[in-house]
Order: C-alpha cells, then sequence, then structure tokens
C-alpha cells in the first residue's frame, strides 16, 4: 500500500515585483495556514516516510512548516525540479520514480497541476485545492512505479477554510 499526500503551498506575497516567480515568499496568511495544517495533519496520525518539494521558495517553505508540525527533521526533507508548475504527466514521472522503500509520501507542489492530478489519480471531481490544501489517495501497489491515472482511492481532502 502506498499513500501519496498532494499539498498545495500555503498563499503567498505579490508584494516583492523584482523577485522571480520561484523567489515569491509566503504571505502573512500562509504563514499562518501552513503550520496549522500540519497540526492538523498531524492529529490525524500523519508521519510521512518522505517529503518532497519544488525548490520553489513558497512551497519549499510550506513543506518545512508542516514538517515542523510533524517533526519531521528539516534535513530529510527532498526538492525535485520537475515538481515546479508540473503538469499531470510529469507529475506521475516524479511519484512513478520514488524509492518503494517509502510508503507515504508527502508532495509540495503548484496548481493547476495538483489539481488536475489529484482527479486524474482518482476520477475525482475537486474544482480547485485552495493553498495550503491537502489532497491524499492511497494506491493497492506495492511500488510506485505501479501508480497510475484511476489506480487511487481518495482518503483525505482538507484545507484552510474548511473549518
Amino acid at each position: 500500500m502506498k499513500t501519496l499526500y498532494l499539498i498545495r503551498h500555503a498563499k503567498s506575497s505579490w508584494k516583492f515585483p523584482e523577485l522571480s516567480d520561484a523567489e515569491r515568499p509566503l504571505n502573512k496568511r500562509g504563514k499562518r495556514d501552513a503550520p496549522d495544517m500540519g497540526k492538523r495533519l498531524k492529529n490525524k496520525g500523519l508521519f510521512p516516510d518522505l517529503m518532497l518539494s519544488s525548490p520553489a521558495n513558497r512551497a519549499l517553505t510550506t513543506c518545512q512548516m508542516i514538517a515542523k508540525a510533524l517533526d519531521y527533521p528539516k534535513e530529510a526533507i527532498e526538492t525535485d525540479r520537475r515538481v515546479y508548475h508540473a503538469g499531470v504527466s510529469e507529475l506521475l514521472r516524479v511519484v512513478q520514480g520514488i524509492d518503494d522503500t517509502w510508503n507515504t509520501v508527502c508532495l509540495f507542489g503548484h496548481n493547476p497541476g495538483f489539481t488536475d492530478f489529484a482527479n486524474e489519480l482518482t476520477h475525482s471531481d475537486i474544482y480547485n485545492i485552495p493553498t495550503c490544501g491537502v489532497f491524499a489517495c492511497s494506491f493497492d501497489v506495492d511500488s510506485w512505479k505501479d501508480v497510475g491515472y484511476g489506480k487511487g482511492k481518495r482518503t483525505h481532502y482538507d484545507f484552510p477554510k474548511n473549518k
């Protein structure tokens, strides 16, 4: 059994037009929401084997804040450039390349790719995973290589305004 958590980065700031898209930081709301979502995941009993993030500042910062709430070691966080603004097919390649020793993986990234990917994996009909939203699905497989479209079962969906 493999479980994948797709976690969209928290709300980012547009205050610094001189920064590239990849460098944009979280705004005040994002800095509040990420630890809160981390606490919710901890209360759910999540302890991931791997936390993998887009290298974009807003995604990686979200990952680090949630890792802290989950007592996941910051130095164990991995990044993958391919996740930055990836489409569905690229995200599938990333997931299929995960080492099979990891059973529960949190992947941090961006829309629209994450919403589209969640829908393709589980045949869900989610309009939009909001900022700092968490979508989880499980796969009855032994290898990440066997993850594919329509093979996932949605197990969790939460977002900051879902109180």
